[in-house]
């Protein structure tokens, strides 16, 4: 091929928005030319270049989409030191298994004992995968929906909510909203009830959730579509960041051999 040429297919490619392409054709072009690869195997190559790039960027996207505080994988999770979490069933519900069905999830514990780590384990995988996640704290998705609520678009917010495949509302510290927040976040948990996945971490145990949703009534509502369909993990154990620190403490110790 004359330079003349590969200039302007390297031009071509940019107007077609084809990156990829445009950073391995000629590359792929030599390889081809070298082997006597047929016309039709090479524009094979050439596509699977494409492909595979888009694929990867629509992962990466929808990664960032997600807003993970901190991206943490299910393998750096130990479920030796929380036997009450099945690693099968984590497993298939990584696989989808949940979000499928339509099925929720709820992970209730003290600080520190792998609620937050499991629930973005579990939202990573699923998007790898090709799901629609999204992770916020409860104190969070109250704020913005206040805010969408006094800026008169609240129902294009929530419409935005309910393309997610899973939601992921994790509840840090033991934080109740108003009425208000309250019955705001109720709606999003109701607009998804039997239709998208919901994931929840929560500190209190269930008979305690009236602290934080401000009445009796509103709590039983919002615990009875939860928790039809769900998936319940109670998440025992010694606090993550404790035995860590427990650890690095006894690495420094002199009588520990240091």
């Amino acid at each position: 091929m004359t330079d003349a040429n590969a200039l302007l297919v390297t031009a071509n490619l940019k107007t077609l928005k084809l990156p990829a392409l445009r950073a391995e054709w000629d590359q792929l072009a030599r390889e081809a030319a070298a082997a006597n690869e047929p016309y039709d195997a090479y524009l094979v190559r050439l596509t699977e270049v494409e492909v595979t790039a888009r694929a990867a960027n629509a992962v990466a996207a929808r990664i960032r989409a997600a807003g993970f505080p901190v991206v943490k994988d299910r393998d750096t999770f130990d479920f030796t030191a929380c036997p009450s979490v099945p690693k099968h069933k984590i497993l298939e519900l990584a696989r989808g298994a949940g979000v499928d069905q339509q099925t929720n999830l709820c992970l209730i514990g003290g600080s520190g004992t792998g609620k937050t780590h499991l629930a973005t384990a579990l939202g990573l995988a699923l998007g790898r995968a090709g799901q629609r996640v999204r992770f916020v704290t409860a104190a969070g998705l109250v704020t913005q929906l206040e805010k969408a609520q006094q800026e008169h678009r609240l129902d294009r917010m929530r419409a935005t909510l309910d393309r997610l495949d899973l939601l992921i509302v994790d509840e840090r510290g033991y934080l109740s909203f108003s009425r208000a927040g309250a019955e705001l976040l109720f709606q999003v948990f109701a607009d998804r009830y039997e239709r998208r996945s919901l994931l929840v971490t929560r500190n209190l145990p269930f008979g305690e959730w009236g602290q934080v949703f401000q009445g009796e009534r509103m709590t039983a509502a919002l615990l009875d579509r939860l928790t039809h369909q769900c998936d319940i993990f109670e998440m025992s154990g010694e606090s993550y960041r404790f035995r860590e620190s427990m650890k690095a403490k006894a690495g420094k110790d002199p009588k520990k051999g240091k």
